[in-house]
């Protein structure tokens, strides 16, 4: 029989193997550069695990950051205080990347409690996600939606945070003569930050590429989201968007902070389905294809 010795150095290798293992598995995430040399900030949209979230929210936190995600973002905090999510963040070493809440959040009383929430979990960036028919549904309707944000944006960005707007696939549709997106970034400044996601916008029949050219300096968020006309479940890389040419744009010429994976559609399990999206963003922002 081994001695007590030789099964504790056993196990220890073990552990270390382990150990090792998971590091492995976190490098590639963690040690992903842009080009000034900073730290990549990726994240993943938890509406993309909310299932899992709503189920076991502790234990996915901790799985995402297992998988070398560096940061979530939020749509809800599934009946949790700002302290709560605070501590869970804080026992995994992510961060809040951004939260999406619907525009009444930021209306009236209730933009002062948001505000007060998301300095508490370590939020910066406060983002719309889509609109109300009724602020979007004619082209003045836009325009007044528009003037709104950056109204909002004042308030929000004297404490510090950054307000967003987040596209969905409706606004590239026209509406009295011009779409939606070109409507309200015409008619908002450079307070009103943008979010592009990269899949919304393919599947309204829109690549990427020149849409993050018109206002590089606005876009300090991507949603990393991919649309295939063939396959329903693709994952990021896998479908139709132009890679080759999204990724040395957000590179060089964008001033995206908060790179957000976002799947919306399951082929596997949810989390398998956004650890590979993880890995195959690895890959095209290292070598440029997978």
């Amino acid at each position: 029989m081994p001695n007590k010795n030789f099964r504790f150095h056993t196990r220890l290798s073990v552990v270390l193997v382990l150990l090792g293992a998971l590091w492995a598995r976190q490098l590639p995430a963690q040690t992903l550069k842009d080009s000034k040399g900073r730290p990549l900030q990726v994240g993943v949209q938890l509406y993309s695990v909310r299932a899992e979230c709503e189920k076991d929210l502790p234990g996915t936190l901790k799985a995402l950051a297992a998988m070398g995600y560096r940061g979530v973002e939020f749509a809800g905090y599934y009946r949790r205080s700002a302290k709560e999510i605070r501590a869970l963040l804080d026992a995994n070493r992510l961060k809040a990347y951004g939260t999406h809440l619907g525009l009444d959040a930021l209306l009236g009383d209730k933009l002062d409690k948001t505000i007060e929430y998301a300095k508490v979990i370590g939020c910066k960036f406060l983002c719309v996600p889509w609109l109300p028919e009724n602020r979007r549904n004619t082209k003045q309707a836009t325009i007044e939606t528009a003037h709104l944000f950056v109204e909002i944006a004042k308030k929000v960005n004297a404490n510090g945070m950054t307000l967003g707007w987040h596209n969905e696939d409706y606004e590239f549709k026209p509406v009295d003569g011009e779409t939606i997106w070109d409507t309200f970034t015409a008619n908002s400044d450079k307070s009103v930050a943008l979010q592009f996601d990269t899949g919304n916008a393919l599947s309204a029949g829109e690549q990427a590429a020149p849409y993050l050219l018109k206002y590089p300096q606005r876009t300090v968020s991507v949603h990393l989201k991919d649309h295939s006309k063939t396959n329903p479940n693709a994952l990021l890389g896998e479908g139709d968007e132009h890679w080759n040419e999204v990724i040395p744009i957000l590179k060089t010429k964008t001033a995206t902070r908060w790179y957000i994976v976002e799947q919306e559609s399951y082929g596997q399990p949810p989390l398998v389905c956004v650890e590979k999206c993880l890995r195959n963003f690895e890959k095209l922002w290292t070598q440029g294809s997978l």
